[in-house]
């Protein structure tokens, strides 16, 4: 291409360019210097004066420039009627660069620009070359503006300050308007554009660009073919980057670190070691940054016999007391769990940065060690360290997984004074950190002034709705999701928990579908999440299907088997299901003996009950905790044994909680013991004193007992905390949205048509000779009013009129299903022949349940068949 004419008129590329993104607009440049002005001291504008009268004031200048004399050059500049020529301005600008004298380089640039229309190819390089130094790269653009003549150099300074200043896109746009306007590029160009193109990443353009390469004959080049194995690594292409380094004839160290680093960014650790070591066998040196980086890569392989090696030969190598190689170090110790020996080093550095700290705190935040993070945190503010991003990231962390929320506002106050809420890593920490500090509304403030969301930012709110309990919201915000983001696993396993969590079972087939097209059905927790769909929403087959197609069964989707076949009242098939996991191999834990013993509990089986309890540390190794003590109690009052129950609780090797002496309480209700029934809620109401769960224990061993007088007095307690209120609420689904009924409510746009079904099905109860309600001699049946609610009746009605005939019903309550609605469902189910399924919470004695699959003991599974009531 033949060179563009030198005229300005003439030159196309003196031309506004339009779709560069030029930085933030800044006031022109005399106006920008004048407010950066400093007073020269009286020495230096002595010794310039004496200068003043010269006859040439551009060699005295040049002169001044060439002793380094850079204030009274500058005093010189301004004071003199004439512009210096430009071999003065030149001398000027260069020793500003050097000096990194940024106020009298603007100085000097605002003298220029007032004094030429035009720059000429010496003087505008040298303007380019210190503004881009000086990261002025709004400057340095009107400073190109004004060049009518350019050549590679002028373009190389523009492309790599537009680079460093994280401007990529425009960076490349000038690459491709240097080659439009014939401008040959060199060996520094490339390196430069390629940067660029990793940074990005754009692998298409890096392609292009390694065909200039190859084009312009820079093929042999070490520098050039350096920064092509790394823009091809940062672009996620390793292949294309190891042909390039196999088929380098000439090495240096920088080639083998961009390699190793390239398969190590690319998650190929053993490669990369490899590499590494095939590097000591051609007795290549490694320098710091080789060894730093290998460190790092040896923690992630969990290989403490290499990561060693690689501690000692760093110290043969004299890099042990460098910050960054021992910054290194706490990363790989902290990736192995040895949080001692991270801390040795830690303790050991004579100067320690950031990084050193931030190691620190994610470590002991990755470690399960939340609380030690946060002290280190404390302790980098007393030693006045500033934190950065990543530093308040772990910090939030660590106060997600504690529930720290006073540390964690201030660490959001600090981020925002920081101007680091631009930061995706930062605002996603903080979403946890309130999601999991139950302010889900603020992280919902958090997320709607997010500039930039990303998977993890709407997979942290979709799970924080989830945790908080607001399954509705979850799915709304999934369904959003899918709009604008690629959802991964864990987003899906949090949709899939808030359909278990509401029963949604169309919605929970439809996520299975998706994730089955995304081809990720397989990966991580989602094929027990699938599982745990299935058995809350009652759909024991599509469980049993989905389990027996999970080839890599863990002791977590054994455990939602064995919790789906209690939760359908088939203790005994629980049982032998456990059996079969103990006889393939698979090591029980804590959570399949609270199932167990559950299933026992619930079907009176106690001599299973005591096997099971004692094989927990005889065989398995499992210490027993107060679920599993609270289960015993319970089996144990459920039959009758009220003594071995109350002895059993005095020889606990732990303190009893609430939970322990309610499943005592319990069984005294049923089997009508006040006395040792009200020894029993004296510890349970000293204990959970606002649970009305207990209160209403209490009640019902009064009523049975007939002693109406204190029964009244613990009704009476309850009005003044509040504790009789109804807080019932069902959901049901139909056409793939679902619906939620409240008690007594009203606001449901076909609550018409509910109602008249309802009052049907009570006209029939009644000819029939079934009572609608139950009621107690001198009170209402308390369950009734406080656990049930009755919302389960609409939720059914509404599934009646809204889906198929013949098709099941499923609905999901919240509180404890009554008798009432008990026999009011199965005659529902008789009279329009349809399967109905009600998932419930079971009155809760053995509170702290684990979510999730483990959530057993509160959740009952009731089928209504026809005639015939199966479980």
């Amino acid at each position: 291409m033949q060179p563009l004419p030198t005229k300005p008129a003439l030159n196309p590329v003196l031309l506004p360019l339009p779709s560069l993104a030029l930085p933030r607009a800044l006031p022109p440049i005399r106006l920008h210097a004048e407010k950066r002005l400093r007073r020269l001291s009286s020495a230096a504008v002595s010794a310039a004066a004496s200068t003043s009268s010269s006859a040439d004031p551009s060699a005295e200048l040049r002169a001044l420039c060439s002793h380094g004399q850079l204030a009274q050059a500058l005093w010189l500049l301004e004071s003199s009627a004439e512009p210096p020529d430009e071999d003065a301005y030149v001398a000027l600008f260069r020793l500003c660069e050097w000096r990194r004298a940024v106020e009298p380089g603007l100085r000097a640039c605002a003298h220029a620009d007032d004094r030429h229309a035009w720059f000429g190819l010496r003087l505008g390089n040298a303007m380019l070359s210190m503004l881009v130094r000086f990261g002025e790269t709004w400057h340095a653009w009107r400073v190109f503006a004004k060049m009518p003549e350019r050549d590679v150099f002028s373009w190389n300074v523009m492309v790599g300050g537009y680079g460093k200043a994280g401007l990529l896109e425009e960076a490349l746009d000038l690459y491709h308007r240097m080659m439009w306007a014939g401008v040959r590029p060199d060996v520094y160009t490339f390196p430069c554009v390629l940067r660029t193109c990793g940074g990005v990443p754009d692998w298409r353009m890096g392609r292009e660009v390694h065909a200039h390469v190859l084009r312009f004959g820079f093929g042999e080049e070490v520098d050039v073919l350096n920064a092509l194995m790394t823009m091809y690594s940062k672009c996620g292409d390793v292949v294309a980057a190891r042909k390039v380094f196999d088929s380098m004839a000439v090495m240096d160290c920088i080639s083998w670190n961009a390699m190793i680093a390239g398969h190590f960014e690319n998650g190929e650790c053993n490669a990369g070691l490899e590499l590494f070591l095939t590097m000591l066998q051609d007795e290549v040196q490694p320098n710091l940054m080789t060894i730093t980086s290998v460190t790092v890569a040896s923690g992630l392989l969990s290989d403490i016999t290499f990561a060693k090696e690689m501690h000692g030969l760093a110290v043969k190598r004299g890099f042990a007391t460098d910050v960054a190689f021992c910054n290194s170090l706490i990363q790989m110790y902290a990736s192995l769990g040895m949080m001692g020996q991270a801390r040795t080093v830690f303790s050991r550095m004579d100067a320690r940065d950031a990084m050193s700290w931030t190691a620190m705190i994610s470590g002991y935040e990755k470690n399960g060690f939340p609380d030690k993070a946060l002290e280190v945190y404390a302790l980098m503010e007393v030693n006045n360290v500033s934190p950065d991003d990543i530093t308040i990231a772990s910090a939030l962390a660590a106060c997600a997984c504690l529930g720290s929320l006073d540390v964690g506002v201030k660490l959001h106050e600090l981020a925002e004074s920081k101007g680091f809420m631009s930061y995706v890593v930062v605002t996603n920490a903080l979403l946890e950190m309130y999601a999991k500090s139950k302010r889900i509304d603020k992280a919902i403030e958090v997320f709607k002034c997010m500039p930039e969301k990303d998977v993890i930012s709407w997979s942290s709110m979709i799970a924080g709705f989830c945790f908080n309990h607001r399954n509705f919201e979850a799915l709304y915000y999934f369904r959003h999701m899918l709009a604008d983001v690629k959802p991964n696993s864990v987003t899906f396993i949090a949709a899939l928990t808030a359909c278990a969590a509401t029963g949604a079972l169309r919605s929970g087939k439809e996520i299975h579908a998706h994730v089955l097209r995304c081809g990720i059905a397989y990966e991580g927790y989602l094929p027990n999440a699938l599982i745990d769909l299935y058995v809350k929403c009652g759909q024991t087959g599509y469980a049993w299907a989905q389990f027996c197609a999970h080839g890599a069964k863990d002791v977590v989707s054994w455990n939602i088997m064995i919790a789906s076949f209690v939760a359908h009242g088939h203790g005994d098939t629980a049982l032998s299901f456990f059996n079969q996991m103990v006889k393939i191999g698979e090591c029980p834990d804590e959570v399949t003996f609270v199932t167990l013993l559950c299933a026992c509990s619930r079907g009176g089986m106690v001599s299973e009950g005591w096997e099971l309890f004692h094989s927990m540390t005889e065989k398995y190794s499992v210490v027993p905790n107060l679920k599993h003590y609270a289960c015993m109690v319970d089996l144990l009052s459920r039959v009758g044994q009220l003594t071995e129950a109350y002895n059993f609780i005095n020889e606990m090797l732990i303190t009893p909680d609430a939970a322990v002496w309610g499943a005592l309480l319990n069984g005294c209700r049923i089997h009508r013991h006040v006395e040792l029934g009200e020894f029993a809620a004296k510890y349970v109401l000293e204990l959970e004193p606002n649970d009305a769960g207990y209160h209403v224990l209490l009640c019902d061993l009064y009523a049975d007992a007939g002693i109406w007088d204190k029964l009244a007095r613990v009704r009476k307690t309850m009005r003044e905390k509040g504790l009789d209120h109804d807080s019932g609420c069902s959901w049901v689904e139909a056409k793939g949205v679902v619906h939620a009924f409240l008690t007594d409510d009203e606001s449901h746009p076909q609550i018409r048509e509910i109602n008249t079904v309802l009052e049907g099905i009570y006209e029939r109860m009644k000819a029939s000779g079934c009572a609608v309600e139950s009621h107690s001699p001198e009170d209402k049946v308390l369950k009734d009013d406080i656990f049930c609610g009755h919302s389960e009746r609409l939720a059914v009605a509404f599934g009646l009129i809204n889906t198929t005939p013949g098709t099941s019903i499923s609905v999901t309550k919240n509180q404890y299903t009554c008798q009432s609605c008990h026999r009011i469902l199965k005659m529902i189910s008789n009279i329009v022949r349809r399967d109905i399924i009600v998932r419930d919470k079971i009155l809760n004695l053995l509170h702290g349940n684990i979510e999730n699959y483990t959530q057993v003991m509160g959740l009952k599974v009731l089928t209504y068949h026809g005639s015939l009531l199966k479980n």
